[in-house]
């Protein structure tokens, strides 16, 4: 069973539920160790006290917030917690919002939630009333020593939940704009028509992170003690005119249908002319 990030009450209205919190997605990465190049040997890092000039074990370490330059107050868990407010226990919906009024820019990280024992019906009754109305629940939480506004809206299976950033942490690009203006209708409609041959169904599963598997394959290779062979430079052609480059897009696209080779044709008519003298002899 996946760990818990969160448990506590999720309410919406009079109505009460026990839920607990897993994390959904994380990202996966190849890390290193940092090596020492003479001879290979592992690095490690050391806690280190200034004022002692030696060096600290873990368990003579606390928290201290620096309110002036080289002055700090000394912060232990029991003050955190005795800090934290009612949404540390209480995951309170404030509000709903139409789905298609959350800009995804907003969502953050992911988690599943889960209905705690006695809290099944409740829980089922909150994600159909989300399914079905298309509507996103708007609450807050306390983790990981930080209040969140999350967005809870209904999944496949079940209730997911994301933090949200705040509008003030998102990055406002003055450059981030796009002058429609200078397209023309021919161009859109070309566009358009390639998205339409390029159209699938969604399905994550086929999506890989090449980088990380050449990664594995390089490393693969020189544990083996073999020559690691570096990919073919992908060629990218200049697009001179765009309307030529749309064009010659929907031309690749297109799958000329093959015909039969010669020796199929001929067994194919001698096999009707063979049906055809049988139903006469009939």
């Amino acid at each position: 069973m996946a760990a818990t990030v969160w448990k506590g009450q999720l309410q919406f209205g009079l109505v009460s539920l026990p839920v607990r919190l897993y994390s959904a997605a994380r990202g996966e990465s190849i890390s290193f160790n940092q090596l020492h190049a003479p001879d290979h040997s592992r690095i490690r890092q050391v806690i280190y006290c200034q004022a002692e000039d030696k060096p600290v074990p873990r368990n003579e370490l606390v928290k201290g917030y620096e309110y002036e330059k080289d002055h700090y107050v000394v912060i232990d868990d029991e003050d955190i917690q005795n800090a934290a407010p009612k949404t540390a226990k209480v995951m309170e919906i404030q509000e709903f919002v139409k789905a298609e009024q959350v800009d995804p820019v907003f969502l953050e990280s992911s988690y599943y939630v889960a209905p705690e024992e006695g809290g099944e019906k409740p829980y089922a009754l909150l994600f159909e009333a989300l399914r079905q109305s298309q509507y996103y629940g708007v609450a807050k939480v306390s983790m990981h020593n930080r209040e969140h506004v999350v967005i809870l809206r209904p999944a496949n299976k079940g209730l997911l939940l994301h933090t949200m950033y705040y509008v003030d942490e998102l990055r406002q690009v003055e450059e981030f704009r796009t002058d429609t203006s200078l397209i023309k209708e021919r161009e859109l409609e070309l566009a358009k028509t390639l998205i339409s041959s390029l159209a699938e169904d969604f399905q994550p599963g086929k999506y890989h992170d090449t980088y990380r598997d050449n990664i594995r394959q390089m490393i693969a290779a020189k544990v083996s003690g073999h020559k690691v062979v570096e990919p073919p430079a992908l060629k990218m052609a200049p697009v001179i005119d765009i309307m030529e480059a749309l064009r010659r897009s929907l031309s690749e696209r297109k799958k000329p249908v093959q015909s039969a080779p010669a020796s199929e044709k001929v067994a194919a008519k001698e096999v009707a002319q063979k049906k055809r003298g049988r139903s006469k002899a009939s």
